[in-house]
């Protein structure tokens, strides 16, 4: 009896060869058969479009819901169809009360790829990276791929070629179209379109911050926010950082970046086995993280752009860890220049080093209490943060006007 070991490269690469001979077939047995329809259809080729889904928004997680609900509600609000596909079966979509939005769990992983790859669509707007690099094949039957970002810093932090082959991207603030077009330039790539929209999840959690009164907390509570990576907090300190963390006595809550969960399950599970959750412990994996933000009276971090979300929306210091950050597998490492968010961090908050891990508590102290980043994430907010209040309209707004343009093409 032979036993065959198909490693998992080689296993992505002959699903990607399997999607593209199935995709093919599909897409000539589709273009016979609307050839048939628009014939009996007496050469009207409006009769002949009606499978053509005009919009469709794709998540691979629903962590990303807070991105794309106020869009969903504007949606809504105005009529207009929209079909929400996840590969999340407990996306909070799937159960929300809408009319004009349709939300479908369309799989996980594989199976999840191979509806995309075949879908009929007008525009597709997504914040998944990666589009026509993995297995996520651009569609012969989808019309114009956007890519709207889940953060307000650069776009350099990407995986290589993360938006590459999307053909516009919807930006929070102006300054980021420098870093894209630098990339274009430096790659020989076709220039995307560009429109700044604003940041549609942070102008949600700051209509939610208004309408609340926060009582002020009897135990200092420390959010630890990590990015995942090499790099990261959590994968390069571990349990030094989590020891000193403890050793302050304040409340403390991990919240560790979905990704990890996936990528990183081994360390992450070994850490929680570690550090059972406890009355002045706890790890967060809430899908909405407005509470766990709102709650906290200081953040540390590393490169994560909860960064972003955290000091511009509510207000509040940061300590970013030094973790010698490694570009290699980044869109940025083609960029002769640091990334934007390590430009301006030294504006939001405090560095700190391994070497003052014990002297955590004092640091966090003095942080709560020093009104000096003040200034420095007020320049950020409106640098990185245009249209406040307006994104969800505006992002509608370019959809539809998108849509406009390809249907007189």
């Amino acid at each position: 009896m032979f036993l065959l070991y198909i490693d998992p490269g080689t296993g992505s690469m002959l699903f990607s060869v399997f999607i593209g001979v199935l995709s093919t077939f599909v897409f000539l047995g589709r273009k016979l058969y609307m050839k048939l329809k628009f014939v009996l259809a007496g050469g009207k080729a409006e009769k002949i479009d009606s499978a053509k889904l005009p919009y469709v928004i794709f998540t691979d997680h629903k962590w990303y819901w807070n991105i794309f609900k106020p869009i969903c509600d504007e949606f809504e609000e105005r009529g207009l169809p929209l079909a929400y596909w996840t590969a999340s079966p407990d996306d909070p979509a799937l159960t929300a009360d809408y009319k004009n939005v349709k939300a479908e769990f369309i799989g996980e992983g594989n199976k999840a790829f191979a509806r995309l790859n075949m879908m009929n669509a007008g525009i597709v707007l997504s914040t998944t990276p990666g589009l026509d690099v993995y297995q996520w094949k651009r569609s012969k039957n989808v019309d114009y791929y956007v890519h709207i970002r889940h953060t307000v810093d650069d776009p350099l932090g990407y995986r290589m070629f993360g938006y590459t082959f999307y053909d516009s991207i919807l930006l929070s603030g102006a300054f980021q179209e420098h870093y894209i077009r630098k990339l274009e330039e430096i790659r020989n790539e076709t220039k995307k379109e560009i429109s700044v929209v604003g940041c549609t999840y942070m102008d949600a959690m700051k209509v939610r911050l208004n309408s609340l009164q926060k009582e002020p907390n009897e135990k200092t509570v420390v959010l630890l926010a990590p990015s995942w990576g090499a790099s990261s907090i959590l994968t390069k300190f571990g349990a030094k950082i989590l020891d000193a963390l403890i050793a302050t006595g304040f409340k403390i809550i991990v919240r560790p970046h979905p990704q990890s969960l996936t990528s990183e399950k081994e360390i992450i599970d070994s850490l929680m086995q570690k550090y059972p959750n406890s009355e002045d412990f706890e790890w967060n994996r809430d899908n909405d993280n407005f509470n766990v933000l709102n709650n906290a009276d200081i953040m540390i971090t590393d490169f994560s752009g909860i960064i972003f979300d955290y000091t511009l929306v509510f207000d509040k210091p940061i300590i970013y860890a030094d973790t010698s950050f490694n570009k290699a597998p980044y869109d940025g490492a083609w960029v002769d220049e640091p990334l934007w968010r390590f430009k301006v961090l030294p504006d939001l908050g405090l560095k700190l080093k391994e070497e003052d891990f014990s002297n955590l508590k004092e640091i966090i102290q003095k942080m709560i209490s020093d009104d000096s980043f003040k200034k420095g994430r007020e320049k950020i907010r409106n640098e990185a943060w245009q249209f406040k209040g307006e994104a969800a309209k505006r992002t509608v707004d370019y959809l539809v006007a998108k849509y406009g343009e390809i249907k007189h093409e």
